[in-house]
């Protein structure tokens, strides 16, 4: 009358273990996944913290375009800068942002500067213009990035992150002043 099932109901060792397997593997590649979202979100922080200090020194040429026209604002700053004369205005602002490109604004518990991105280096070049015409500047940040990639062809911090340049960042603007013609 009633037929009798030999066969086994459940799971076997095997199947668990394939289980598991599959499991593993989908935990690596969320972990992998995690990794490179981290890696990216500190690139795009970089990125951002570069385009505000870039953005403070096209101000304060702004600011002061009677000596930025003159040219008192070129140089390089940051990593391996010390700018020893900060009494004037235009080294007062120079000062500031070369300390700002050394991570002055946030310290560590040892007091260590940790405030801007790694390697940060700024630069402030003359493109064209003369004292009778508008004055193009260009300023530059440069910062190493995380990851190799294509190097930019900015000359700001060049040579300095690495044999190739492929983490080297840089983000720049270019500041007109016009002759107001006093």
């Amino acid at each position: 009358m009633f037929a009798i099932s030999l066969k086994n109901g459940g799971f076997t060792l095997i199947e668990v273990l394939v289980t598991l397997l599959i499991l593993a593997i989908g935990l690596l590649g969320l972990a992998g996944l995690h990794t490179t979202m981290l890696r990216t979100e500190l690139e795009a922080l970089q990125r951002t913290q570069a385009t505000l200090l870039l953005e403070d020194m096209a101000n304060r040429l702004r600011s002061n375009p009677a000596q930025a026209r003159a040219n008192a604002y070129l140089g390089e700053f940051g990593v391996g800068t010390n700018l020893a004369d900060c009494g004037s205005p235009v080294n007062a602002d120079k000062c500031a942002w070369d300390r700002a490109l050394d991570g002055a604004a946030v310290e560590n518990s040892d007091g260590d500067n940790i405030g801007a991105m790694i390697g940060a280096r700024g630069c402030v070049e003359h493109l064209s213009g003369g004292a009778n015409t508008q004055v193009l500047l260009r300023v530059t940040v440069a910062w190493q990035g995380l990851s190799p990639t294509v190097a930019p062809e900015l000359s700001c911090g060049e040579g300095d992150y690495g044999d190739d340049d492929s983490q080297r960042r840089a983000v720049s603007v270019v500041v007109a002043l016009a002759y107001l013609g006093v």
